[in-house]
């Protein structure tokens, strides 16, 4: 397959694009290498496949409709990957047109040129911030998620109904994933794995917010690469026994698809810490503080359709991610 992939430099879409190369797909992947966090890492993580020959790398933004446009016109993509986002709950408080302009009106872009294209399927990134006040767990995607409590939640709420909109007006196959905690090598400095490991080496101390009292569906970045490949190969399809009158919002009478992808065992925040701890050989400081605006106490991820239509489920336990994700720091890092 030729896959066009949005955000080929960040976390998970360069895991991606590793990966879709391995299996010998060819890849094109578009990413603006901004200084959210240091470009170095993007420059690294992309220098594991941009020397493959079936893989093409294009800096620049998504919210450039004209060059979109031409990408679209230039290369006959059989499906596209939107992974392309400003990502972070906190960030998006005081810094909310960074969200606006990446995930509102590039998605619309790459959505547009989906249609514009008759793309056989248009995969993206939703996330498990959507459920926002819905408190009832674990989270199901037919449930309504219609309270998001931070913009980066609301961005990625839109980005589902923006989808569903052209699935419906369209008949453009669109599947969204909602990821749970993502952590693993190559993963974000501003995440939660990254600030602790940082912090720990550097005898400083780690801010531990809700008192620790956070439980997180984590879910290692390799079970989250697998999750996706096998939703590219699964094209959704219209529901034949959706009901208006009592709407799934996971699915719909259009070729339209809602998965959560996640580990499916939440873990407390201390657990998280303990086993960074003993994988860095260090104690942490805590500094224990009240929790956030924008945060949710827990989340906890029902996967009972990825397992049912997929036949899949993330398995890789937080001992075994956390260690893989150390090995990978102190060799990155040098420490």
């Amino acid at each position: 397959m030729k896959i066009f992939i949005t955000g080929s430099a960040g976390f998970i879409g360069s895991a991606l694009s590793l990966k879709l190369l391995e299996k010998g797909n060819t890849v094109v992947g578009i990413d603006n290498h901004n200084d959210y966090y240091d470009p170095e890492l993007k420059k690294a993580r992309v220098s594991r496949h941009i020397n493959n020959r079936k893989y093409t790398h294009i800096e620049g933004n998504i919210e450039d409709r004209n060059l979109i446009r031409d990408i679209f016109r230039k290369y006959d993509f059989d499906a596209v990957v939107n992974l392309a986002a400003q990502a972070g709950v906190r960030y998006s408080i005081d810094n909310p047109y960074a969200y606006i302009d990446t995930n509102l009106v590039g998605f619309g872009n790459i959505l547009e040129e989906c249609r514009n294209n008759s793309i056989s399927h248009f995969i993206y990134a939703s996330s498990s911030s959507v459920y926002g006040l819905n408190s009832s767990q674990p989270f199901s995607t037919h449930d309504s998620v219609n309270h998001p409590i931070s913009l980066y939640a609301a961005t990625k709420k839109a980005n589902e109904l923006m989808a569903h909109t052209y699935s419906h007006l369209y008949d453009l196959p669109t599947t969204g994933l909602r990821f749970f905690t993502v952590y693993g090598p190559f993963d974000r400095p501003d995440m939660a794995l990254q600030k602790f490991a940082k912090a720990i080496v550097s005898g400083d101390s780690i801010k531990v917010f809700n008192f620790g009292h956070h439980k997180r569906d984590f879910t290692f970045i390799d079970d989250i690469i697998e999750g996706i490949i096998r939703v590219i190969n699964h094209i959704p399809t219209p529901n034949k026994s959706w009901k208006s009158e009592s709407p799934d919002p996971s699915s719909s009478s259009a070729p339209y698809k809602i998965y959560n992808i996640g580990r499916n065992k939440p873990e407390e925040l201390m657990k998280y810490i303990d086993s960074l701890e003993k994988n860095l050989g260090v104690k942490a400081k805590k500094d224990l503080l009240p929790m956030q605006p924008g945060d949710v106490p827990d989340t906890y991820a029902d996967v009972e359709d990825l397992v049912s239509e997929l036949d899949y489920k993330p398995k890789i336990s937080l001992e075994e991610g956390i260690q893989k994700f150390v090995e990978w720091y102190k060799e990155y890092y040098k420490v």
